[in-house]
């Protein structure tokens, strides 16, 4: 889980500022448990256990789900997070810049190599069926917001709407992503490789294939427990310093090597054969994982002043002074 420091966050806090939700977590990283165990483990009654509850689920922190136990169903609770990160106003940044934003669906590649394990599936159904490279051609392919494969690429193509008076200075490019393994298995790296505009970015080793207990906060409720079920949340950034993913430089590869003015882009992320730790890959759109969201584009940007503005803002400087 992603969060910053904003009015938006404050849920998130307000779950942690308890011993009480604190101790709840650290028992739910054990194991799903139902109210009342949680409740007799904490020494609460089931009142003030189901309050703390809403506050965990709310927060983002938790999930809960009905399921039938003697007596009647149970309200079974689960980690919905592994782990929180919180992003800082930056110091060197200003709070407010210029930006074009382009969200793209994990569906809408253009170009693909898929050695299986793999496959694709939209929010209600699979796409074909599992482990056929074919099933990645079919039209409602545009409809997927996950895919996974054991090797190969998928490749995306983007407008840039980048205007002549617009200078770029860093583009930023998230998306959630993790191993793929039979099943699942935390533990279980995978070499990624990005390119932009066919320049090789750099590599990022996931660490695993994340599923078993803990399902993706927004993953639907028809998907399989024992498969890929949310990934981590990559933030790639490229500047006039280099590229960087979550802040760790990964290449000298500059913004201005990447011919970012052109009117489109490519964008590939691939799992080579010849990398070191070759364990696949897991893409999540919105609609399945921890973060409700596409591949997201940003292009910062700085306005420039034309000579000819320029000239006229002096002209008519001095013609106020006279």
């Amino acid at each position: 889980m992603k969060i910053d420091i904003s009015q938006h966050s404050l849920p998130v806090f307000e779950a942690l500022a308890s011993n009480v939700r604190i101790e709840m977590i650290r028992l739910l990283s054990q194991k799903p448990m139902n109210v009342k165990e949680l409740a007799d483990a904490l020494n609460l009654s089931s009142a003030i256990m189901t309050m703390h509850v809403k506050k965990l689920e709310r927060a983002g922190i938790i999930k809960t789900s009905k399921q039938p136990g003697k007596g009647g169903a149970k309200k079974v609770c689960t980690l919905a997070a592994d782990g929180i990160e919180i992003t800082f106003p930056s110091k060197l940044e200003p709070f407010s810049r210029h930006f074009h934003l382009t969200e793209v669906s994990v569906g809408h590649y253009t170009d693909f190599e898929a050695v299986p394990t793999c496959g694709l599936a939209t929010t209600v159904k699979v796409i074909g069926i599992f482990d056929e490279p074919r099933a990645f051609l079919e039209p409602e392919r545009v409809n997927a917001k996950i895919l996974w494969f054991g090797r190969g690429f998928v490749e995306y193509k983007l407008p840039n709407y980048l205007m002549k008076n617009e200078e770029p200075v860093e583009l930023e490019i998230s998306m959630e992503i993790s191993s793929e393994a039979p099943f699942a298995n935390e533990y279980w790296p995978s070499d990624i490789t990005f390119f932009l505009n066919g320049i090789r970015l750099g590599t990022w080793t996931s660490p695993g294939d994340f599923g078993g207990k803990n399902r993706g906060r927004y993953t639907p409720d028809w998907w399989w427990g024992e498969i890929n079920q949310y990934g981590l949340l990559k933030v790639l950034k490229i500047n006039e310093e280099g590229t960087f993913i979550d802040g760790t430089r990964i290449s000298d590869v500059k913004l201005s090597d990447l011919q970012i003015t052109q009117k489109q882009w490519t964008f590939r992320i691939a799992v080579l054969e010849e990398s070191e730790n070759v364990g696949g890959l897991t893409l999540f759109g919105s609609g399945f994982g921890n973060y409700n969201q596409d591949i997201v584009f940003k292009l910062y940007y700085e306005k420039r002043t034309s000579p000819g503005t320029a000239e006229a803002e002096d002209a008519l400087s001095e013609s106020e002074t006279e």
